[in-house]
């Protein structure tokens, strides 16, 4: 076994030492954890970072850090021994989410995000033993579709009615730093180590603009730690809330399905909806939480026809009740309207950003566009929506391949030899059903 083998089993070995710990003992406070970050435990962690990732205020890159690693792993670890160490300024990217919106991305200097990935480890190392059922975002081997499909089920089966939608207005920018701590507290016992966490919470923000921005709230969408620490803040305010005080004052079923800050809530009586409507903006407003009003709402969810509402919309998906072939009522999903229309903007401003691109290097990554697509958004049920994306797509690209010059160059026949030359993806249903992926093309 090589020395990189043997750091990584010894990693490992630890790491599971804490779970099971924290899997025994659930009111255990882990002490001393800062003594984790020893150079075998970074050596680990770079292997984990992603080395073509922008690069923050300093500029350096990964292949510049690894060419000194040692000696820079050695440095890092005497600042944090002695007290010294300082997060450096978060470089702040705004990126297009939909509707004429934007999305802040924070990013952290390359030895900052080394060390939060050691610390988040660490981190879901011990929470993935307290985590609830309930919840699916920024958590291994778990993913959005698995919040979709569970979320499908547990309507399917059970005796609910009624849904609540929520929105959390800026969640990550609004998450208070000092309940964030209290939070930790109830686990870690290491003063050092959540000095660190404090840190990053309160680490500058560098607009492009080039003003600096001290936080008082909230944590930097794009920093490595902050999904387990987000999902550390809706445990405490949301998950447990909802387990040990909603389901036990509610008449009848109720049930949680949360994926990061986005969640619903589905009631079998209207009482228990309406009730848990109302308690939830003074739940999360004890947490510094405000909810947006015009897209929280109860709907009705009901498997009979005549039934008000009947529809809501959840990570991507239209759920709504509908026929099944043998005249069964069944929960169907589809891409919702909304994100439907929304990745056709994206498609366009792609097409009309690369279509001087060389063909074959445009349609490579339009197959890498589509398989991603196909692989969230092909669940059973929806492949009317997908074929209706496809068609769109295609005659969006035809259009924008006929303006790379003044001359037409593709009508239908020879744009559809084009795309069959070049093996285009088609849609098909990626849900694993029954032990066995679904496939189904069609032009």
């Amino acid at each position: 076994m090589d020395r990189t083998s043997k750091v990584g089993k010894t990693v490992q070995t630890s790491l599971q030492g804490i779970a099971e710990k924290a899997r025994r003992e659930k009111k255990y406070r882990f002490r001393n954890l800062a003594a984790m970050l020893t150079e075998n435990y970074f050596q680990h962690c770079w292997k984990l970072l992603r080395k073509d990732a922008a690069t923050g205020v300093d500029r350096v890159t990964a292949q510049e850090y690894g060419r000194r690693f040692t000696t820079n792993v050695r440095d890092l670890m005497e600042r944090l021994t002695r007290g010294s160490y300082r997060a450096k300024l978060v470089l702040r990217k705004w990126i297009p989410k939909g509707n004429g919106k934007l999305r802040p991305l924070g990013l952290p200097v390359l030895e900052d995000k080394l060390l939060q990935i050691a610390v988040a480890l660490i981190l879901r190392t011990i929470y993935e033993e307290d985590f609830l059922p309930c919840s699916y975002g920024y958590r291994p081997r778990i993913g959005a579709r698995d919040a979709v499909k569970a979320l499908k089920d547990e309507l399917q089966f059970g005796r609910y009615r009624y849904v609540v939608e929520a929105d959390i207005k800026g969640f990550f920018d609004n998450i208070d730093h000092a309940w964030m701590i209290r939070m930790l507290e109830q686990r870690i016992d290491d003063r050092r180590f959540l000095r660190l966490i404090k840190k990053w919470l309160r680490a500058g923000i560098l607009e492009e603009d080039g003003k600096v921005l001290h936080p008082v709230t909230g944590t930097p969408q794009g920093g490595i730690v902050s999904p387990v620490l987000a999902n550390v803040y809706l445990h405490y305010a949301l998950d447990l809330w909802f387990e040990k005080v909603v389901k036990t004052q509610c008449r009848g079923m109720a049930y949680l399905c949360r994926y990061a800050d986005d969640f619903v809530a589905a009631f079998e009586y209207k009482e228990d909806a309406d009730r848990f409507y109302r308690l939830l903006s003074e739940r999360l407003g004890k947490f510094k939480l405000e909810l947006s009003a015009e897209k929280t709402r109860v709907v009705g969810f009901s498997r009979f026809p005549e039934s008000e509402g009947n529809s809501f919309d959840f990570l991507g998906f239209e759920f709504r009740w509908g026929d099944s072939r043998k005249g069964k009522r069944v929960v169907k999903l589809r891409t919702s309207r909304k994100k439907f229309q929304q990745s056709l903007r994206n498609f366009t401003a792609w097409c009309r950003a690369l279509r001087s691109t060389g063909i074959r290097q445009l349609l490579k990554t339009l197959n890498a566009k589509l398989r991603g697509y196909y692989n969230y958004y092909g669940v059973i049920g929806n492949y009317e929506s997908l074929h209706k994306y496809f068609r769109q797509v295609m005659r969006l690209l035809r259009k924008w391949l006929n303006r790379r010059s003044q001359k037409r160059s593709y009508n239908s026949k020879t744009f559809w030899a084009l795309m069959n030359r070049h093996r285009i993806e088609q849609p098909r249903i990626t849900e694993i059903h029954n032990g066995q992926r679904r496939f189904q093309f069609s032009y």
